[in-house]
């Protein structure tokens, strides 16, 4: 992702409870030094721009507290502006998707399921190293807890539940 350093981005910032602080001012003094860095995108992450590059400031703290970019990094809480250390991890693609919230056309309330009209009952979908598993019951109750449980088995420390 760049060829900087961890100490090349500790020379320009400080970090404080998730957030980029820088140390001079920049932009001819349009930016003070100590104010907060970084804006946000349209796509809900914390964004900062240096030597005329933008760098998801994420990615900036993950390499500022464990010496490298890694491939994706997930936050925990699912909260794209939380960025504090320890909300961070290293992902895969799969595993940040695994971490996912609900989505908004959900309509059952509950992830993983949804109502099968073909059969008339509820189905639970859960996707693990690109195979599907699929359970078909009756009682929606019986449906959110099989994918509770499924979630938890197959995704791990990813499993967001809601």
């Amino acid at each position: 992702m760049s060829d900087y350093t961890p100490a090349y981005f500790w020379s320009l910032f400080d970090y404080k409870d998730g957030n980029l602080l820088w140390k001079e001012d920049r932009a001819k003094g349009k930016i003070k030094a100590g104010s907060v860095a970084g804006g946000v995108s349209s796509r809900g992450y914390l964004r900062v721009t240096v030597d005329y590059k933008e760098y998801p400031l994420h990615r900036i703290v993950f390499l500022l507290h464990h010496g490298y970019f890694p491939a994706v990094v997930d936050h925990i809480n699912g909260n794209t502006l939380d960025n504090r250390i320890e909300n961070l991890r290293e992902a895969t693609d799969q595993t940040n998707q695994y971490n996912r919230k609900r989505g908004k056309n959900n309509s059952s309330g509950c992830k993983n399921v949804s109502w099968n009209k073909k059969n008339n009952v509820w189905q639970v979908h859960i996707r693990c190293n690109k195979k599907v598993k699929s359970w078909y019951v009756k009682d929606f109750e019986l449906a959110e807890l099989i994918a509770n449980e499924a979630r938890a088995l197959y995704h791990g420390d990813f499993a967001n539940h809601v």
